[in-house]
Formats: structure tokens, C-alpha cells, sequence
């Protein structure tokens, strides 16, 4: 196993990442962090340079309709059930307070 990190140096990556950390998660991240390490080392011998990068592990491919333009509501229609229009647009009360 490891040997822990120091107290000192888990504060200094913390204050770095910027991640406020209690006094007992400062001593028990001493203590995680070479196993995390450890494991991070592992990956990088397992990823060699034969080896093609990828975001899945199996192949995917995206379901895409055909892009067909198609008639859509008139400004008419698109406001018919509005409880309020003007100039073609929704009318909706101010919520800011604006004169």
C-alpha cells in the first residue's frame, strides 16, 4: 500500500481545485489519494499508443430523420389560443418592475 499523503500537501491541491475541505476529509483524502494514484497509473499502461482513442466502448451511431421542410402555423394560428397578442408576438405581463 502507498504511503499517505501528507495533511499539507491534500490542503494545497484542495485550496488549487478550490474545494473548501473539512479537517477529517483533509486526513481521510491524505489517505485515498495513493490508491486513486495508483489506479490512475494503472489506466495509463493499459492505454498504449496502439490503442485507438474512443468516447464509447461500443460503436454508436445517431438516429437522424430526414430533414424535410414542411409547412408550419401562421402567425395567426400560433396565436390563437394566446390569452393576449400584439404585432404578432405573445403578450406577457412585465416581471421586472419596467415603467
Amino acid at each position: 500500500m502507498p504511503s499517505p499523503i501528507s495533511r499539507e500537501d491534500v490542503a494545497h491541491l484542495a485550496s488549487l481545485a478550490r474545494i473548501d475541505l473539512s479537517e477529517a476529509e483533509l486526513e481521510r483524502l491524505g489517505a485515498e489519494l495513493p490508491d486513486i494514484l495508483q489506479h490512475v497509473a494503472t489506466v495509463q499502461q493499459v492505454a498504449a499508443d496502439d490503442v485507438e482513442a474512443m468516447s464509447h466502448p461500443q460503436p454508436i451511431s445517431n438516429v437522424l430523420r430526414e430533414d424535410v421542410v414542411t409547412p408550419g402555423l401562421t402567425p395567426e394560428e400560433a396565436l390563437s389560443g394566446a390569452p393576449e397578442s400584439q404585432e404578432q408576438r405573445f403578450l406577457v405581463p412585465r416581471i421586472l418592475g419596467e415603467e
